[in-house]
């Protein structure tokens, strides 16, 4: 980068976690800057990640540096720069806990770079921190999570409230939220063990340290969709949280100057809003390894429906067994993409009314912003608590019914088949899409430039950031 070009700009630096979910958001941040005056945006990520990175930023001015990322890391293979590329997602904490081995390479990108106001490091690059410090610049952590699941988290932790008498399933009700019941499965092992230890409970440990002594958190929600919670954890935390999304809206219009090739599944929804037909669109994030049996239960559950359905596998996951079998299973009322999409493409399209989802938070945001209901089946992390806020809180959706009532129980075909006829023609599913459109028009006004609730929050922490004070 040339140092000459960043007189009088604002620069700041962008470091997100090798996993889409987590990259694409801050992704959206970076635009989300560049349509101010007088900013350089850095992006930090690793050659194994540059294309996507590249290709999504193409059109803009954000610089891209690239670092190695750590070789010969026991239990992680060769090549592997990516959490979904990870032959399973037990090998997550290993993989996480290798990225500090990267801190001295960034270091010396880092001076070579124009001063840094500040930075938007991704939660899970904990050590960020220390480099921050010992540059002297700002640290904001990004979690991509809702500020509604991180307050639950806390409370139960604060309170051990997991540890009762409660079997796994039984409702718990939070001291803080009286309202809000929870179970031991809507949180994660490490959550539920009284002793943790091993790996993942000490990368959660540095990661949620590194995060108390940041300087703030990037939220990407909007302060009008949970407020009752944002305004807790502002008032309870000397870490503040600042609401500037929902990020996947920061893209400003774009003119498609000449017609692009279409791919073949939005040329499908094309079709069958010319034939007037309903779609479900149906995906569970790049993370998730479901049982084949599963699989063949959503497969007779959504060809039993009679809905039409766009379903998203992994690109390549050998438990799905054939696929000429699979696509026989499911009949014409449905196709199967196994490549990367433009989810957002997807949901904004006409003819999609329901979304069949793991709720990972990006996937709320989407569906909300596009005004589309949501069928929640939660399957790991922070996602049940997720579908808790997506049907009891915020009732943008359903939830499915799994055969034995638990958070984390197994999904017939009739209790599947049941709740997408209700999503998609059911009455309480005509109720949760009202909502669903009307929050995706306050998500909308949230965005709008020099006026939206999210670009005002923006506009104050850079200008708590980066204005001069007098010493």
């Amino acid at each position: 980068m040339d140092a000459s070009s960043s007189d009088s700009k604002y620069h700041v630096v962008l470091f997100p976690f090798m996993s889409k979910g987590h990259t694409i958001p801050l992704l959206h941040l970076a635009r989300l800057l560049l349509r101010r005056r007088n900013f350089i945006v850095t992006v930090f990520t690793t050659s194994g990640n540059h294309s996507f990175i590249a290709n999504s930023l193409s059109d803009t001015t954000a610089f891209i540096i690239d670092l190695p990322f750590p070789q010969n890391v026991p239990q992680i293979p060769a090549g592997v720069e990516s959490t979904d590329k990870l032959p399973s997602i037990s090998f997550f904490a290993p993989f996480a806990l290798s990225t500090k081995l990267m801190q001295p390479d960034f270091e010396k990108a880092i001076e070579t770079l124009p001063r840094v106001n500040f930075m938007v490091s991704d939660g899970f690059l904990w050590w960020t921190l220390d480099s921050a410090i010992k540059f002297g610049f700002p640290r904001l952590v990004f979690f991509g999570m809702s500020i509604y699941s991180t307050c639950l988290s806390r409370a139960v932790v604060e309170h051990r409230l997991l540890f009762g008498p409660e079997s796994d399933d039984e409702l718990i009700t939070l001291p803080q939220f009286p309202w809000i019941k929870v179970t031991r499965n809507d949180f994660d092992s490490t959550f539920r063990d009284s002793e943790p230890s091993g790996p993942h409970f000490e990368f959660n440990i540095k990661a949620i340290t590194a995060a108390i002594n940041s300087y703030g958190t990037i939220v990407n929600s909007f302060y009008e969709l949970e407020a009752t919670f944002a305004d807790y954890w502002n008032k309870e935390n000397g870490n503040e949280a600042w609401f500037v999304g929902p990020l996947c809206l920061a893209d400003a219009p774009r003119v498609e100057h000449e017609p692009r090739k279409k791919p073949t599944w939005i040329k499908w929804l094309d079709q069958k809003l010319e034939q007037g037909r309903s779609v479900l669109y149906v995906a569970f994030g790049s993370q998730v390894d479901i049982s084949p049996q599963q699989v063949k239960e959503i497969a007779i559950g959504l060809k039993k429906s009679k809905v039409n359905f766009l379903w998203v596998m992994k690109a390549k996951d050998p438990e799905f067994g054939d696929e000429s079998e699979l696509q026989e299973s499911i009949g014409d009322g449905g196709i199967i993409v196994r490549e990367w999409v433009d989810q957002r493409e997807i949901l904004i399209h006409q003819s999609v009314n329901g979304f069949l989802s793991h709720c990972g938070w990006n996937s709320v945001l989407e569906s909300i912003c596009a005004g589309v209901p949501i069928l929640a089946w939660p399957m790991m992390a922070e996602q049940p608590l997720n579908a808790r806020m997506v049907v009891e809180e915020i009732k943008v959706g359903l939830r499915v019914e799994t055969c034995n009532g638990s958070v984390r129980g197994f999904v017939k075909w009739e209790g599947l088949k049941k709740m997408v006829e209700e999503l998609m023609e059911g009455e309480t599913g005509k109720e949760v899409r009202k909502n669903a459109e009307e929050y995706g028009e306050i998500a909308r006004k949230a965005m709008e430039e020099g006026s939206g609730s999210s670009w005002r929050n923006l506009d104050v922490l850079v200008n708590e950031l980066c204005t001069p004070r007098n010493t």
